[in-house]
């Protein structure tokens, strides 16, 4: 759900799901964006200051159907290009293509949020976060002839940190529509079929706007800007960045991204380029504006930062992670009561940031409360993104359950 700042943000759109919408119109096909304008994409493209991309960055294969895929669909699904389903079947074409990917023993698909991976990788390794896992179930459903619309989920955005970079990841879903030849059982004629991979994904309460496919694309390819920037491989993440904007000139997300890049390799002038060209599409888009005052200050043009950062004040008074800041400086006070209520606000605006669980736990350790310690050390387990963490938590959580001895606890 997955989309970065820490005073460089680059957006990371990690993202799937899905949930009923009556009025979407499930169709995989969308009016491709016009290219930027020569001089637009000029000043804002510079291949000249990367080496040569060591990646092959092809849009085509971001959701191909491979051979080993398509076999996997003919044995588990044999008459899935016939165009009809078995009489003696009542379900339809969309509940056998979820359990042959999601309930069978053979897949057993996990979520991992680490990496951005391709519909056929997701297939081949067996796991994927949200965006990858639903590019492969769209294309395993393009080949049954299926329709799918994927969706922008709003109200989902989730911070996370990596390293000195924040990271603020969407959410993505899809919407599965019957074959027009399918046989279908009176009364069963639902519009669409929705599939929500994020762990504590509430459907229902989901508000969304339909995405084509050629954004889905360039989000994917943000993704992997985003993650190689996070492991300071600028140069690789340039190519990612570049390619998902000149893919999608609508993806603002990755202008910001390649902001951050222009940033982080010294270019500030060009950083400030990008943040402004978002900024003039996006007026309140608050990561490009904190950026954009970053690259100020750090240029000596403090007067219009600052009148960014009074600008930024008003949009978000209390930016993310300020509460857990404060909650993890009253730790080391060891003021644990003061960091537990200051966790719980975190939480309250961002419940399901395995981290902010994981330190209210910690706080409750140092006030003693061992049943809400398990609690939360479950909660972080749950809500874990990537498999390391989840063994992490899932192993602190076992130690405890094994000792069940009152710790002091230290913050280092």
């Amino acid at each position: 759900m997955g989309t970065i700042q820490a005073m460089q943000s680059v957006r990371k759109a990690v993202m799937v799901g899905a949930a009923l919408l009556s009025a979407l119109a499930l169709t995989g096909c969308a009016t491709a964006p016009e290219a930027p304008p020569e001089a637009e994409a000029a000043s804002l493209v510079h291949d000249e200051l990367f080496p040569p991309s060591p990646d092959l960055i092809d849009p085509a294969q971001v959701m191909a159907m491979t051979p080993k895929m398509r076999e996997f669909l003919r044995s588990r699904i044999p008459n899935a290009n016939s165009g009809t389903t078995l009489m003696m079947d009542a379900r339809d074409m969309r509940h056998l293509l979820l359990d042959a990917l999601y309930n069978r023993s053979e897949l057993q698909l996990e979520y991992d949020a680490e990496t951005t991976r391709t519909a056929a990788e997701a297939f081949d390794a067996k796991a994927g976060n949200c965006l990858s896992l639903a590019m492969m179930t769209a294309t395993f459903a393009r080949e049954m002839g299926l329709p799918f619309v994927f969706r922008q989920i709003y109200d989902e955005e989730q911070w996370s940190r990596v390293g000195d970079l924040q990271v603020v990841s969407g959410h993505v879903n899809i919407a599965l529509g019957r074959r027009r030849s399918e046989f279908r059982v009176l009364g069963s004629d639902e519009p669409s079929l929705v599939v929500d991979f994020l762990p504590g994904a509430q459907i229902s309460r989901q508000r969304a706007m339909p995405i084509d496919e050629r954004g889905i694309v360039a989000m994917y390819m943000n993704n992997r800007a985003a993650e190689l920037l996070a492991q300071a491989q600028i140069a690789r993440a340039y190519w990612w960045a570049r390619a998902a904007w000149l893919h999608d000139p609508r993806m603002l997300t990755a202008l910001n991204t390649l902001g951050v890049i222009y940033r982080r390799h010294g270019d500030t002038a060009l950083a400030e380029r990008a943040f402004r060209h978002v900024l003039a599409h996006e007026p309140a888009n608050v990561q490009s504006m904190s950026n954009l005052a970053q690259a100020l200050r750090f240029q000596g043009q403090f007067a219009e930062a600052q009148k960014l950062e009074t600008q930024l004040a008003l949009l978000q008074p209390y930016p993310p992670f300020k509460f857990f800041d404060l909650g993890v400086a009253a730790m080391k006070a060891g003021d644990y009561a003061q960091a537990r209520d200051l966790f719980a606000k975190e939480i309250d605006r961002s419940a399901y940031y395995h981290e902010f669980h994981f330190w209210m736990a910690l706080a409750n350790v140092g006030l003693g409360k061992w049943d809400v310690v398990r609690t939360e050390l479950a909660k972080a387990e749950e809500y874990s993104v990537t498999m390391p963490q989840r063994r992490l938590y899932a192993a602190k959580l076992e130690s405890l359950k094994a000792k069940m001895q009152p710790a002091k606890v230290q913050v280092r």
